[in-house]
């Protein structure tokens, strides 16, 4: 069983969740969220916000914060082979009122389908907030470049009444 080994980003003044599935294996060896360099999170992130991509878990966090942002995954802990969402097995989804409890959250989006059903299943009903699940930020999801990326996700964080299907 592999742990989640990073605590939610969160502060008092966070409205909305991004939520990822786990942490890759080169994330938890580079100690933070979306740490593989072909992962294109923060890339879009700063896109969105027409700011420079951050590159200290500072700058990150920083990113984050300022624009209200809250970020965690819905696993705390699973059986994963490597890093694809694919091969979770037995998955344990995380304490969410350790983000509510602290934030007054009012939108939820997932990056990527995993994150969205498991969210859909565990976390949803405790929140009672429907989340929108956008396109994963993953290399792994090459069909979706990352202006198609940025789009998609400027949507959602700046249009309160966005959906999305893909």
């Amino acid at each position: 069983m592999v742990t989640h080994p990073f605590a939610p980003v969160v502060d008092e003044n966070c409205r909305t969740l991004i939520l990822g599935s786990f942490p890759s294996v080169k994330s938890r060896e580079n100690g933070f969220y979306y740490g593989h360099p072909q992962n294109r999170f923060w890339r879009m992130l700063a896109a969105v916000y027409a700011e420079d991509a951050p590159e200290s878990i500072a700058e990150k966090t920083s990113l984050l914060l300022r624009h209200h942002l809250a970020l965690w995954d819905v696993i705390a802990n699973c059986e994963i082979d490597g890093s694809a969402d694919a091969s979770v097995r037995e998955a344990v989804p995380v304490d969410i009122t350790r983000i509510t409890d602290r934030a007054h959250i009012t939108r939820v989006l997932c990056n990527g389908k995993l994150a969205g059903t498991l969210y859909a299943r565990h976390l949803q009903p405790m929140v009672g907030i429907p989340a929108l699940v956008l396109p994963s930020t993953s290399p792994a999801n090459a069909i979706w470049t990352l202006p198609k990326l940025t789009d998609a996700w400027r949507k959602a964080l700046t249009d309160e009444n966005a959906t999305f299907c893909e």
